[in-house]
């Protein structure tokens, strides 16, 4: 997302005095300055709620600072959620953990790493799905986004093929039912900021019973799917 070559900054700190106090950053932290306001920004406002000037405002910089690493608000918004895909990504994978001890109580882990990565990481959760920014425009976010799903498809395909023959639902269709259960749940229930909703059991609970009721529809039980390696 980054545009022109490569820029030679002054030698100097960059400080600026807010509420906050004074925040002093080199030049070797600007980005990361500018990803770290952006995700405070997310946090209190929304991903829609605040300028690139209020990034750069928050990161203690000019509003002319951001341009030397970002094209626009949509390119460090993008950056954001690149890298909120890709910590999603390694929390779905941890949970999957090569479908150990069975594909189905993986399946259920991974399920909850979902949960817990919209709880603990709102600001990014935000980004990543409520930001609208342009997919075409964005192909190394789409990749990402791609890949944290492959976690989820590997895990239904690792079901079907414990299944006999004939009696195979298609692994992609299952991914994006399980998909569309774990995200719901997370974006009504799970979620660390105030948009949560109240709930009756935990979130966990919820998505265990709805991909139990899911997998029997389709005749899938711990007996018939469990067993795969």
């Amino acid at each position: 997302m980054c545009i022109g070559g490569r820029f030679e900054l002054e030698p100097l700190i960059m400080s600026w005095t807010g509420r906050g106090g004074r925040r002093s950053y080199h030049h070797g932290n600007l980005r990361e300055a500018l990803i770290s306001a952006a995700l405070d920004l997310i946090a209190q406002k929304g991903p829609a709620g605040f300028t690139f000037a209020e990034a750069a405002r928050a990161a203690g910089v000019s509003p002319a600072a951001p341009y030397r690493h970002f094209r626009d608000r949509d390119a460090l918004m993008a950056d954001v959620a690149l890298r909120g895909f890709q910590h999603f990504e390694r929390r779905l994978t941890a949970g999957w953990d090569e479908g150990r001890p069975s594909p189905l109580t993986a399946l259920e882990r991974m399920g909850g790493a979902y949960l817990a990565f919209a709880r603990e990481e709102p600001a990014y959760f935000s980004a990543m799905f409520e930001a609208g920014l342009p997919v075409a425009e964005h192909r190394d976010l789409q990749e990402a986004g791609d890949r944290a799903f492959g976690v989820l498809r590997q895990g239904c395909e690792a079901i079907v093929a414990a299944l006999p023959p004939g009696k195979r639902p298609p692994a992609m269709m299952m991914a994006l039912h399980f998909w569309a259960l774990s995200h719901g749940i997370a974006s009504l229930f799970a979620r660390g900021d105030a948009a949560r909703r109240a709930l009756p059991m935990t979130p966990e609970e919820l998505l265990e019973a709805a991909t139990l009721v899911y997998l029997q529809g389709l005749g899938i039980t711990a007996k018939a799917g469990g067993s795969a390696a």
